[in-house]
C-alpha cells in the first residue's frame, strides 16, 4: 500500500495524527488507506492498560525484561547507541493472563482489519518495552526489505504501539516520532494513547527525563 500525504492539522507548529475508535473498524481501516499511520483510541481498555503495566513493571523488577537487539536473526547485535530499551515478547509464560489477552485482542483486530484493507496479515507478536530514563531508538523502519518466512522474520505490515505510563507530559519527552510523507510528526507516550502505522513508515524513539513502558505490536504477513 502507497503512503499517501496526510491531511495535516498543526498544533504547536507540529501536526496531529487522524484519529479513530477502536470499535470503528471502517473508520481506522479509511485512515490507514488515506494517511499511513492514526491513533486509535479505546484500545486497550483503560482496565486493560492498567493491568499490562502492573505485568510489566512486575517482569522488570524481576529482571525479566532483557536489552533489545538490531539486525535480523544470525546477525543480532546488542547497539545501545541505537537502541536502548529492555523487551520481552508477550507470548513468554511469564507473562500473566493480561498479556495473553491483549494478544487475542491485538488478533481480532487484525483480522477485521484483513477485511477491509485485504493486507494478507496472518499473525500478531507484540513485546512489552521499559526504556530508562535517556535511552532511545534511532531512525529505522520496522519492515525489512527482504523479509524472512521464520515468525519472527515475516514481513511486518503494520505497527501499532500501545503507552502504559501514566501522568506523562510534554516536558518529559520521549515521543514517537514519525516520519510522514508531508512531515514529522511526535506522538508523546501519554497512558491510554496508541499508535497504528504502516511498518514501512520510518520512525524513531526519542530520549525521555524518565522510564517509558510500552507495548510494541506489528501484524505480519507469512513470507511463504
Amino acid at each position: 500500500m502507497r503512503v499517501r500525504s496526510m491531511a495535516w492539522t498543526y498544533h504547536n507548529g507540529m501536526p496531529e495524527l487522524a484519529r479513530a475508535d477502536c470499535r470503528d473498524h471502517q473508520a481506522l481501516a479509511f485512515a490507514l488507506r488515506e494517511s499511513g499511520a492514526c491513533l486509535l483510541q479505546g484500545f486497550p481498555t483503560p482496565s486493560a492498560s492498567a493491568a499490562l503495566r502492573t505485568d510489566l513493571l512486575r517482569l522488570r523488577d524481576a529482571g525479566h525484561l532483557q536489552p533489545a537487539a538490531i539486525g535480523r536473526a544470525g546477525d543480532r547485535r546488542m547497539r545501545e547507541e541505537i537502541r536502548g530499551d529492555r523487551t520481552l515478547w508477550l507470548d513468554d509464560p511469564r507473562c500473566s493472563a493480561a498479556a495473553i489477552s491483549h494478544l487475542k485482542h491485538l488478533d481480532a483486530l487484525r483480522t477485521e482489519l484483513n477485511r477491509r484493507l485485504f493486507l494478507g496479515m496472518r499473525s500478531v507478536e507484540a513485546h512489552y518495552a521499559a526504556y530508562p530514563a535517556g535511552a532511545h531508538y534511532a531512525r529505522h523502519s520496522d519492515r525489512f526489505r527482504d523479509d524472512a518466512s521464520s515468525m519472527r522474520g515475516a514481513a511486518r505490515v503494520l505497527s501499532l504501539v500501545s503507552y502504559l505510563n501514566t501522568d506523562w507530559t510534554p516536558a518529559e519527552g520521549g515521543a514517537l516520532r514519525l516520519h510522514m510523507t508531508d512531515g514529522a510528526i511526535d506522538v508523546l507516550p501519554q497512558e491510554h494513547t496508541t499508535v497504528c502505522f504502516l511498518s514501512e513508515i520510518e520512525h524513531e524513539v526519542l530520549p525521555a527525563v524518565r522510564e517509558r513502558l510500552s507495548i510494541a505490536a506489528w501484524f505480519r504477513r507469512d513470507g511463504n
